[in-house]
């Protein structure tokens, strides 16, 4: 089985720069998807055409904003896109597939950077998400947790960890949550289980030539089920082509399709 997640930083922009293309060669079993950034009379013709997928989403209320999807190869037993926050309901973070004995999540973090308020409600979420992971853990199901969790988890995971003590994407308490959910509740960085590399990131910035010295973060996952641990097989960062200021991570499991 294989998935992949990205941040498009705009479904519209990451067509034009041949998203689809790029996709449509991957044999991918999921793709989940944040930052789309449209509404659903607005997306690309391409963006529901992919061949062969069945495509659901979740969009924010506000044009141009946030926004998550999904490409299945499957249909789902059921899909869910309320976290029981109601302060970011709206904002299209949250979309969950359940199959038999799996769900698939695409999820888009918060950045607290745009001001101290943001930063609290990146909190609330965390705290909630807390609660959510536990419940997830006492079922019987198993989870891929994908998308842009917008925290730089250990010091190996950014090139500038010294300067960035203080912002928004490495806080101590970001971090120390980061610490819990693959501590304390047992979740799995699924990355991390075959690449223990330096340099190894998702997301540069746009100022300077952050992309091109990969001075970058490593901020977007696959949080996996400790069960589905030893099921991974490979993983990657692609940077053959650029569709947004994200890379695509592509891991592959020893799972049947489902």
């Amino acid at each position: 089985m294989k998935v992949i997640t990205c941040n498009v930083n705009g479904i519209r922009s990451a067509t034009s720069k041949g998203i689809w293309d790029w996709l449509a060669e991957q044999g991918a079993d999921f793709i989940c998807l944040q930052e789309v950034r449209a509404k659903l009379e607005d997306l690309p013709k391409e963006a529901s055409a992919l061949e062969g997928y069945e495509a659901h989403f979740h969009l924010a209320e506000r044009p141009g904003y946030s926004g998550v999807a999904v490409y299945a190869r499957s249909k789902p037993e059921n899909v869910t896109t309320a976290m029981g926050l109601p302060s970011l309901e709206a904002e299209g973070r949250y979309l969950q597939l359940d199959y038999p004995n799996l769900s698939i999540i695409s999820i888009y973090f918060p950045s607290g950077s745009a001001s101290p308020e943001r930063q609290y409600i990146k909190y609330d979420m965390l705290d909630h998400l807390t609660h959510m992971l536990e419940g997830f853990r006492r079922s019987k199901r198993h989870f891929i947790i994908c998308g842009d969790w917008n925290i730089a988890h250990r010091e190996i995971d950014l090139k500038n960890w010294r300067g960035n003590k203080k912002n928004s994407g490495f806080l101590p308490l970001e971090r120390a949550w980061m610490d819990s959910v693959l501590g304390r509740l047992g979740y799995v960085d699924a990355f991390r289980v075959v690449n223990q590399e330096a340099d190894q990131y998702t997301w540069w910035s746009n100022r300077g030539a952050a992309y091109e010295n990969n001075v970058g973060w490593r901020i977007d996952y696959q949080v996996v089920s400790p069960e589905l641990a030893p099921m991974v097989r490979s993983a990657e960062i692609y940077t053959g082509a650029r569709f947004s200021d994200h890379a695509p991570l592509i891991i592959d499991y020893d799972l049947k399709r489902t």
